[in-house]
């Protein structure tokens, strides 16, 4: 069996990317898995020495089939970098694996994500396979099951499945528009896909993954998730660019350390699964409130601390 590439996008963590690197290297199809590294140029001069670190590390990186690294000479920001890697894999490969430095993989991602490709490879409505899980409550009956859109916390997808992705956010704004699915997209209410997406076309922020959600979305394509997950995101701790620091961390999860079989399930998102989802997504809207509000008032402290 050919093993898909994996896409590793970096920038300016090295102690997150070392992590990322060596729970790959403890899936058993590592020495056989072409490694892509696509390295960030810095955006401005403050980054260059952690820039550095980490091309100073990934140069070093040993133990896949091959290793090959592109490192960009001027800033292209995570969103251009994926679209960009993404599209370049998948064409030359039909199929692609992606993770960014903040996550951490099990030991049986690699077996799952190209058991998964394998298994629907010519499955049309199955646009991508996800190894993160959301700390949803419900038991699924299977040891996989579907939801509508993507999820970008450690995915995979086929040449097929990434040709319907669309970067105009403006063009899917507008469809969901038309077609009057934005409370569907938004989960009922309970997460802001929507707002998202306005931010990206007003400038407000760059998001590839909300307009690779909405791509899938408005086609009506199926991922793919574990019961149990395969990835886990070490990156809210304020490191990263996109993501500011959490107290109380709504996404953790228990990283699953047996395999995860990939079996005949209807090809359809259960309903149950949905209704588990919009409450998780609550409860963790509830829980980012806190943590800004938290955060406020530690500014708050620090601030009469210097004052005294």
């Amino acid at each position: 069996m050919s093993l898909a590439p994996i896409a590793l996008f970096v920038y300016n963590r090295p102690w997150h990317t070392r992590q990322t690197v060596e729970a790959l290297l403890a899936n058993a199809e590592a020495d056989r898995t072409p490694l892509y590294v696509f390295s960030d140029a810095p955006k401005n001069a403050a980054l260059n020495g952690a820039v550095a670190e980490v091309r100073l590390y990934i140069r070093t990186i040993t133990g896949f089939r091959s290793v090959t690294f592109i490192e960009r000479e001027s800033n292209y920001g995570l969103a251009r970098s994926i679209i960009d890697g993404v599209t370049r894999l998948s064409d030359e490969y039909g199929r692609v694996i992606v993770l960014e430095d903040d996550l951490v993989a099990s030991p049986y991602f690699l077996r799952y994500m190209n058991n998964a490709l394998d298994f629907y490879e010519h499955e049309d409505r199955v646009i991508s396979v996800a190894g993160y899980r959301y700390p949803i409550k419900h038991k699924p009956e299977s040891s996989t099951f579907f939801l509508k859109g993507t999820n970008c916390w450690g995915w995979a997808t086929w040449k097929r499945g990434w040709d319907l992705f669309e970067a105009n956010g403006e063009r899917l704004l507008a469809q969901l528009r038309e077609r009057q699915l934005m409370t569907e997209f938004d989960i009922n209410g309970a997460y802001g896909y929507t707002r998202m997406l306005k931010g990206q076309v007003q400038g407000e922020n760059d998001s590839w993954a909300v307009r690779w959600h909405a791509s899938s979305f408005l086609k009506n394509r199926l991922t793919l998730l574990p019961y149990k997950s395969l990835v886990k995101n070490i990156g809210l701790d304020g490191s990263g660019v996109h993501c500011t620091r959490m107290i109380q961390n709504p996404f953790d999860v228990e990283l699953c350390l047996e395999p995860v079989s990939v079996e005949q399930i209807p090809i359809e998102v259960d309903a149950q699964v949905v209704k588990s989802l919009e409450i998780y997504y609550r409860s963790a809207r509830q829980t980012r409130n806190w943590n800004a509000v938290k955060r406020l008032g530690q500014n708050i402290k620090r601030r009469l601390f210097f004052l005294k």
